[in-house]
């Protein structure tokens, strides 16, 4: 994150200087998204420190959760930039298009398109390998960032062989457009966790390993909830035994359970809750649920 805020401040330096010697539209939206940029990223950095907090008396399940925020208000941040691309790009069009030292800007953009495109695929890969959404959104966005850099040379090559002026404010709203995109999906993302949308593929694991578990011993389960928070799975479940096992054996045996799931999920925390209950009596317990078994996930 440190990274991503030097170099966010460095390229919006850089940007800002490439504009001053075109008058292009198409540089100005490009410097216009690392404005952007560099509020997300101070929020996103103190996201990071903040999910990263051991859970206290008022957040008993810690604060992973800062990082849904966190990807929510980035996307956020690139609608933002998107909508203020095509205004402003539409506005010189309409005003008069001039431009001025093309090979100047030009070179100050492809070398900012070179260094947000190395950074932002670095941030998105450690941000997976550590199931990071902060560092993944703060990622994909330094790849918008770069998609808007690569969208403004192609603008300035097609002035520069054609002459056409109109093809900066066209390409322009072009990128604009892929930027509201990689927004939106990003506002998506954030509102999935923070309404615990269920993950399938956590899903068929856990339901793997209890089937599996359920043939082997004759017991059956119900009541399956999880969400992904994270890099923290939670998960809980009731479990139904069958026959006359005392306390001590049923506990021993969920115990097994529960460590087949945090083995079925290598690169995660996994915090599981099982209940016991006996299967010959859940009837009695549950006379209106029955014994069902929580719906599969899409």
């Amino acid at each position: 994150m440190h990274w991503s805020l030097g170099i966010g401040l460095a390229m919006f330096a850089g940007k800002g200087l490439a504009y001053a010697l075109t008058g292009s539209a198409a540089v100005l939206s490009d410097a216009a998204e690392s404005v952007v940029h560099i509020a997300a990223v101070a929020f996103a950095a103190f996201s990071l420190w903040l999910s990263q907090q051991p859970p206290d008396r008022e957040h008993l399940y810690g604060h992973e959760k800062a990082g849904f925020f966190s990807a929510g208000f980035e996307g956020a941040m690139i609608v933002l930039a998107g909508l203020f691309i095509i205004q402003e790009a539409v506005r010189k069009w309409l005003g008069g298009l001039a431009l001025e030292h093309l090979e100047a800007g030009l070179l100050l953009v492809v070398l900012a398109t070179v260094v947000n495109g190395t950074l932002g695929l670095y941030l998105v890969h450690v941000g997976r390998r550590e199931r990071s959404l902060i560092l993944v959104a703060n990622g994909k966005h330094v790849l918008t960032d770069g998609l808007t850099s690569l969208g403004v040379i192609v603008a300035l090559l097609l002035v520069r062989v054609t002459g056409r002026l109109e093809f900066d404010p066209i390409l322009a709203i072009a990128v604009a457009v892929q930027i509201l995109w990689t927004g939106g999906k990003l506002m998506r993302q954030s509102f999935r966790g923070l309404m615990d949308e269920s993950d399938p593929e956590a899903d068929r694991a856990l339901r793997a390993v209890l089937d599996a578990w359920s043939t082997a011993s004759g017991g059956q389960y119900h009541g399956l909830r999880h969400r992904s928070v994270g890099d923290v799975l939670w998960a809980e479940v009731h479990l139904l035994f069958p026959g006359n096992q005392d306390l001590q054996t049923a506990h021993a045996n969920a115990t097994v359970v529960e460590d087949q799931i945090e083995q079925a999920f290598p690169h995660i925390r996994v915090m599981v809750t099982t209940h016991l209950e006996p299967l010959e009596l859940h009837a009695d317990h549950h006379p209106s649920g029955g014994l069902q078994h929580t719906p599969a996930g899409p």
